[in-house]
């Protein structure tokens, strides 16, 4: 075969943006976000945003320290965010859900980075992403070290992205909390969520879409989105405040599984967990979202945290003191339950 049976190449010169990516677009969103990451930073930080990896210490008056690290999304709350245009509070989301995965293991959260991918990158909505992200990291006390965006055509409809996050945190090896001293008679304390956090919203979803629910309409004296998008509770500076006082048995982080499928994550065989449903508020909107949907009290339960966001177990002669300690540090806490002996028929968690 001769040369000339080749198709010759067209003259018209293509560059990355013609394929559809912006790299002049992620070096703003750069500049944008830097300001945010630096005041996340902490003294064991040895270089900034931008570097091909990110570099931290492990501080010197840890004895016999212990990584542990946890990644997460935000799960389809992702959508309405889209449909309602509001980024700002997404990445505290984002944070949360790490953040407070590895606090149930006595963790103190160092850093975190993000992975934020688009079809096509919006520098205003991936500014309000990341500052939000870092918005969470200081609630948290950890630093925004590094992350990833990813412009890639084709691959997400417009104004959509994906949203991803990891957290490394560190904990003496005596001190990690993992349930197994947790015996019956020990009591169940429940921190207070601001809302559904992050889960559960395929149903809640759902809910909107059968019954054509204006998400502008009045609830509770102020938009009903107010409530629906309200971010992620961060747990850590008040447990680890906590941690250093008392000892704590055993730390659940009430994600999707609801209440009756992530306390016995904790739990040592034979115990479980009694709660009273009528110890804590559940918030207005898991009442108003199982009346809209006819949601059954199980199903609420095992899909939503029902206005529960962290539960610790705690001696009984120190849950007074755990509960004046966190009230301190601005939780709202109930006492909302008790361990029990549990038979082999019976469930690890049990809402009465």
């Amino acid at each position: 075969m001769t040369s000339s049976s080749f198709n010759q190449p067209d003259s018209t010169q293509l560059s990355y943006r013609d394929a559809g990516v912006d790299m002049d677009a992620g070096d703003r969103l750069v500049e944008n976000i830097k300001p945010f990451a630096r005041r996340t930073l902490r003294p064991e930080v040895l270089n900034g945003i931008g570097g091909f990896g990110a570099l931290f210490e492990i501080s010197k008056h840890y004895q016999n320290p212990v990584l542990v690290s946890g990644t997460d999304g935000v799960g389809t709350k992702l959508k309405l965010a889209f449909q309602l245009n509001r980024h700002d509070s997404i990445g505290i989301d984002l944070v949360a859900m790490s953040v407070n995965d590895i606090l149930v293991q006595g963790a103190e959260p160092l850093f975190f980075l993000d992975y934020f991918a688009c079809g096509k990158l919006n520098v205003e909505t991936a500014t309000a992403v990341i500052r939000g992200i870092a918005r969470g990291c200081e609630l948290a006390g950890c630093a925004l070290i590094g992350g990833e965006t990813a412009e890639m055509p084709g691959m997400y409809p417009p104004e959509e992205y994906d949203l991803a996050g990891f957290a490394v945190g560190i904990v003496e090896k005596e001190r990690i909390i993992n349930g197994a001293t947790i015996q019956e008679g020990d009591i169940v304390l429940g921190l207070a969520s601001s809302g559904a956090h992050s889960n559960g919203y395929s149903l809640i979803r759902k809910i909107i879409e059968n019954n054509r629910i204006d998400l502008s309409m009045d609830f509770h004296g102020k938009p009903l989105t107010d409530s629906i998008m309200a971010p992620t509770r961060i747990y850590v500076k008040a447990v680890l405040d906590l941690i250093k006082q008392l000892p704590v048995k055993g730390l659940a982080h009430i994600t999707g599984g609801g209440l009756v499928e992530n306390i016995p994550r904790i739990l040592p065989e034979q115990t479980m967990a009694v709660l009273h449903k009528d110890t804590w508020q559940m918030p207005p909107l898991f009442t108003w979202l199982q009346l809209q949907g006819n949601v059954g009290d199980h199903e609420m339960t095992r899909v939503f945290n029902c206005g529960i966001g962290m539960v610790i177990i705690i001696s009984p002669e120190n849950a007074e003191q755990a509960m004046q300690s966190l009230r301190t540090t601005g939780e709202t806490v109930w006492k909302i339950g008790e361990i029990k002996h549990r038979n082999i028929d019976q469930a690890a968690t049990i809402v009465v």
